[in-house]
């Protein structure tokens, strides 16, 4: 999961160097932090955070497979 959210990160952003995803994992459920650039964060969450509620989307589509609950937090 953390690398699906990175390398829709990474071609979003302008820095994507500075592109960092971390993932904690429970039993039921995975946090997956994203960090980006403070100049890149309105890129990453978009209009009125369409971008970012379509990245949580794919996630959670993607979550589906292994019967968990995700959580994305874009963080400054």
């Amino acid at each position: 999961m953390g690398e699906l959210v990175k390398t829709l990160a990474k071609a979003l952003v302008d820095n994507p160097d500075q592109v960092r995803v971390n993932e904690i994992e429970g039993t039921q459920s995975i946090i997956i932090e994203l960090k980006v650039a403070s100049e890149d964060m309105g890129k990453v969450i978009g209009k009125q955070g369409r971008i970012a509620k379509a990245i949580r989307t794919l996630v959670k589509a993607a979550a589906i497979k292994e019967n968990k609950r995700v959580v994305v937090e874009i963080i400054q």
